[in-house]
């Protein structure tokens, strides 16, 4: 494990006065918002599309090195369109670099955290969308901590935009130096910040200098399984895929695991999932954490096979990450292969997702609970 020296935080805004949001911020607003707000401020709009450029497409976060406006010009606007959103508290790194953690404070003093993960064709990351979350599933450190409020459209959209920046550093060897994929699988549940998250997912796929040129199909949004949450996304004509976190294919034990299923029931919830592959023509993945002596049993394997069998669904295994103090552990290898057999077996595409991060609290939330425990997150995980 390495520890990164902190890069500074965008600097040119004033400190946000204590609040429940964070100021505005241009990844706010699309490009003619953008260039009303430009306008307000007496500058010509196409002044909106320079600060744009820098900030999407050349991913300069900070306001000085934008020379290309005037002096005050450049201090005006970004007093108004680049406050800065997320101060760099701890970045960790390990596999060699090609996995880096960034743990955030926010103005109102949240912690939040985001992944870089580097592969030889891609580089993902993975985003949170609130602070803390307020699902609770007992397994998960951030469901551990309760929800803080949600996150702006621009605080998530920043994230990206930052590691996008490290990617583009070549900091993470033996990748691509371009950010292709995004995954909402960071703190909190998406679907309860609906709305911001939506707006953050058309900055990511939006050209430059709009946003940041993703493709739509290289975007995920993780869900517990807020049904009319899921049955409005599959309206909003976005090809971005669905990961469903299932965690248990039969309602007594998820009603344990996922406190949300004892009001949307796994048949719902896997409805509302099947109507937003018809729609979208994308597949579901299904994500399922490997506990053991609790959701890792054949009989299991086997129920869940029958749901899924014939569905336009990927399941996705994710072998359980301790949280320091848990009851819960992952499930052993042998266990976890006889799991996957089945499901194949059944006729259902499944992988183990890598495991990445251990060695720095890769589970989200970890960091951020260590940050609070104030325990150095080199020695959390065996606290």
């Amino acid at each position: 494990m390495t520890t990164l020296p902190l890069i500074p935080a965008t600097s040119g805004a004033p400190a946000a006065r204590r609040a429940a949001m964070p100021p505005q911020h241009l990844a706010d607003l699309d490009l003619a918002g953008r260039q009303a707000l430009v306008a307000e401020l007496g500058e010509p709009a196409f002044r909106a599309k320079q600060i744009s450029t820098h900030y999407f497409g050349r991913l300069v976060r900070d306001p000085q090195l934008m020379t290309d406006l005037p002096a005050a010009t450049r201090a005006r606007l970004a007093d108004r369109l680049l406050p800065s959103l997320l101060t760099p508290v701890r970045e960790l790194a390990c596999d060699d670099g090609a996995t880096r953690k960034a743990l955030w404070r926010l103005h109102d003093g949240s912690l939040v955290e985001s992944v870089l993960m580097g592969y030889p064709d891609r580089v993902t990351v993975c985003i949170s969308s609130q602070a803390g979350c307020g699902m609770a599933c007992p397994f998960c450190a951030t469901g551990q901590a309760g929800l803080t409020r949600n996150l702006s459209t621009a605080e998530i959209v920043d994230q990206a935009v930052y590691l996008a920046g490290v990617a583009a550093s070549g900091a993470v060897a033996g990748s691509p130096a371009r950010l292709s994929h995004v995954v909402f699988m960071g703190m909190g549940e998406p679907l309860a910040n609906y709305a911001r998250v939506v707006a953050a997912i058309r900055r990511l796929v939006a050209p430059a200098p709009e946003g940041l040129g993703l493709s739509q199909r290289h975007i995920t949004v993780s869900t517990v399984g807020l049904v009319p949450a899921i049955r409005r996304l599959a309206s909003e004509d976005l090809s971005v895929t669905l990961a469903l976190s299932l965690h248990a294919p039969d309602d007594d034990l998820r009603d344990e695991l996922v406190p949300v299923n004892q009001r949307w029931k796994v048949a719902e919830v896997l409805d509302a999932a099947w109507d937003y592959a018809a729609r979208t023509g994308r597949r579901v993945s299904i994500e399922y954490a490997m506990i053991k002596n609790v959701n890792d049993q054949p009989w299991r394997a086997d129920l869940l096979g029958r749901l899924l069998a014939g569905k336009l669904a990927h399941v996705n295994l994710i072998p359980l990450n301790p949280t320091p103090g848990s009851r819960w552990d992952a499930s052993p290898k042998p266990v976890e292969r006889e799991f996957v057999r089945r499901l194949r077996e059944a006729g259902v595409s499944t992988t183990v997702r890598d495991t990445r991060g251990r060695e720095i609290d890769g589970a989200c939330g970890q960091l951020a609970a260590a940050e609070d425990r104030d325990i150095d997150p080199a020695t959390a995980a065996s606290a």
